[in-house]
């Protein structure tokens, strides 16, 4: 049985249409590769353009791939049939990230080193299968954790970009979340019943991390600044349309 697609709250495709919209996003005949981890944000990312597909003027193509980097606490097997039932092209791709990591991984955190190895994977997909666009599902809490840690501890003003083509020019990478918050995305998830995937690494919860360090200390200044994010966001905007070396920075979230 076809499954059907949850329709997104209206403050969720709001704040998508406008980053779409405001970074020039979607083309019209893309075909679009969504990296789909089977968390509540590529869920919900996934169920957007979805929406978006059907309702928008310009027209996209749309496929996914999971990258299953062998760790014991995370099965996304069961993103299979869900993509089957939405008749979403999958792609599933195992490969051995952790144990790779142990024999190779000089200098780095074991989660900056798998978001590079899992982009990488999803470039040659994306290449082999003939997509051009790379979706991400990064969002606004993502975007100033990772700009907090830039400053704090590496001393430059960065963070993730919105819409940019990769190292080799062939992929076009879009992160249509950037202005949604996470609590958005949480409850959406929630409230349509999507089929989460929760992904426990030892290697990313064994210890406290930076980035949660950086999620704690926002919660608590947005109790007393509810503006925050609002304000982040306008400090951010020329940082999120830079291209280049300069505007590179570790995206594992």
């Amino acid at each position: 049985m076809t499954a059907v697609p949850a329709i997104p709250s209206r403050p969720l495709l709001t704040a998508a249409g406008r980053a779409i919209g405001d970074y020039g996003m979607i083309r019209d005949g893309d075909r679009i590769l969504l990296g789909l981890s089977g968390g509540k944000d590529s869920l919900t990312l996934l169920q957007i353009l979805l929406h978006l597909q059907k309702k928008a003027p310009v027209k996209f193509e749309l496929a996914a791939c999971t990258v299953d980097p062998q760790s014991p606490e995370y099965d996304p097997s069961p993103l299979k049939g869900y993509l089957a039932d939405l008749g979403v092209p999958y792609f599933y791709e195992s490969q051995p990230i952790l144990e790779s990591a142990a024999q190779h991984m000089k200098g780095d955190s074991f989660c900056a080193y798998c978001s590079r190895m899992r982009r990488g994977i999803l470039y040659r997909i994306a290449r082999e299968q003939g997509y051009g666009v790379l979706a991400l599902a990064q969002h606004l809490d993502d975007l100033a954790e990772s700009f907090l840690m830039s400053a704090f501890f590496g001393g430059k003003l960065r963070t993730m970009q919105a819409h940019y083509l990769n190292d080799a020019g062939d992929v076009r990478v879009i992160r249509p979340l950037v202005y949604a918050r996470e609590r958005q995305t949480r409850d959406f998830a929630s409230r349509a019943g999507l089929p989460v995937i929760f992904e426990n690494c030892p290697a990313c919860f064994s210890m406290p991390m930076q980035r949660y360090q950086m999620k704690q200390l926002l919660a608590d200044q947005e109790t007393l600044h509810s503006k925050l994010f609002a304000s982040l966001l306008t400090a951010m905007k020329p940082l999120m349309a830079l291209q280049g070396p300069e505007a590179a920075v570790e995206e594992s979230s």
